[in-house]
């Protein structure tokens, strides 16, 4: 491991140049142009464009919208940096000036910013590539959000197409106060599970339902009954979220329809817990549709899940050790577990150490004005990932840069590109 204070003091020299204006504008540019998951076009070819134009050899068409850059520089590790880029089916309520142009899509969850760090971090180390020696691989990957967009890089090759990774590193703008970056080592992000039920019923008039078996009302006792799942079968200290997302049913108010629709979403963080939660749900509707004789089975579809985000533990103090060395020791805190989830950790090959830290983004005027006492009772009342109110202050867009490149110098200028 390379020392803190010397990592960090390269970092800020290699940043100290960084053209804050154009990195705001290229934000902008993706702010106005959200493309929702594995339609990405746009997205891909404008960081493909800065990655060329900095010196790296660009992949496109990864995973069909991922771009992946690779910089050889000679001997030393194999690090990669992970962007995601995909926007969100929201339609934006934050009246700034360079809002969404297009109409339901938004980048709510940040990942424009992402993107931009990603794109200032190549730039920056590639424009500096005498002060380290090693391999820089740069991932925009697609479809973080609900396609499973770190699984088709994997299938696509990631692994076998480009140097296979030492070490991967990535980080997600969060609310809280602008200026601080949370590091938790260990459990950091929670598995996340998706399931889709159809329950089956008799159709018929709204007139006369003592003729039909009414899917509607046996998927709200299935709605209402799942609400016990965690309170009553999930210990007090672990940790269970089922959300029923969706209700479907139906095409008008006379007619008892044959089917209702439900999409539910589950997060634990321990695979003993997941089973669990997973069989009661089954359990549930399995019964409910049996009491209320529905004339065939329920489906119960599980679709691709993420798993638990897992940092290892010595590279996020050796990393969150640069953090506090460039931003101050008060600025780098342990966020803990969150119950969001991510599919970063796919693109990690077994064995191969990992690292995801956070950046908070919530402008000082709003931090200010939210009622609360204490951190978590701000962070709930600020607009936060998936609002559409959520608009990171620019502050961050220059301080996003400098902890990937900081990041990345941890084991690249160690190679021998520098003395640290």
């Amino acid at each position: 491991m390379s020392d803190p204070a010397e990592v960090a003091r390269l970092a800020r020299e290699i940043t100290s140049g960084l053209k804050g204006a154009d990195l705001e504008d290229f934000y902008r540019d993706l702010h106005r142009h959200p493309e929702l998951s594995f339609r990405e076009h746009r997205t891909a070819a404008r960081l493909a464009g800065r990655l060329r134009a900095a010196g790296f050899a660009v992949t496109e068409g990864v995973a069909r919208t991922g771009v992946v850059g690779v910089l050889a520089n000679g001997d030393g590790p194999v690090v990669w940096l992970r962007g995601d880029m995909d926007a969100l089916p929201v339609r934006e309520a934050t009246g700034l000036g360079y809002a969404s142009t297009v109409d339901g899509v938004m980048h709510a969850c940040g990942h424009d910013l992402h993107i931009t760090w990603l794109a200032g971090a190549a730039e920056a180390l590639a424009a500096a590539r005498e002060t380290w020696c090693g391999t820089l691989v740069v991932v925009g990957q697609p479809a973080e959000e609900a396609e499973g967009g770190a699984a088709a890089m994997v299938a696509d090759g990631v692994h076998e197409r480009f140097p296979r990774p030492d070490v991967l590193l990535g980080q997600h703008v969060t609310p809280g106060l602008a200026g601080f970056y949370p590091h938790t080592p260990g459990l950091t992000l929670s598995a996340s599970d998706d399931l889709e039920i159809v329950v089956h019923g008799v159709g018929g008039h709204g007139s006369r339902p003592e003729s039909t078996v009414d899917p509607v009302v046996t998927a709200a006792y299935v709605v209402t009954r799942l609400q016990g799942v965690v309170s009553r079968e999930v210990a007090a200290n672990e940790s269970a979220v089922v959300t029923v997302g969706r209700f479907h049913a139906g095409t008008t108010p006379n007619i008892i329809p044959a089917e209702a629709r439900l999409s539910l979403n589950v997060r634990t963080q321990d695979a003993r817990v997941r089973e669990r939660v997973l069989a009661a749900i089954r359990r549930i509707v399995e019964g409910e549709c049996a009491a209320a004789g529905c004339p065939v089975p329920p489906e119960v579809t599980p679709n691709l899940g993420y798993p638990v985000t897992v940092n290892d533990a010595a590279l996020d103090e050796e990393i969150a050790a640069v953090h506090r060395e460039l931003f101050g020791a008060d600025r780098v805190f342990d966020f803990g577990r969150a119950m969001g989830s991510e599919d970063f950790s796919l693109l990690a090959p077994d064995g191969v150490p990992y690292d995801y830290w956070y950046v908070t983004s919530t402008p000082a005027g709003v931090w200010e004005a939210a009622p609360g006492e204490d951190l978590a009772q701000k962070i709930d009342a600020v607009p936060g990932n998936h609002s559409p109110l959520f608009a990171p202050d620019l502050s961050v867009v220059v301080p996003g840069v400098r902890t990937l490149v900081s990041a990345a110098l941890s084991r690249l200028a160690g190679g021998g590109g520098a003395t640290v």
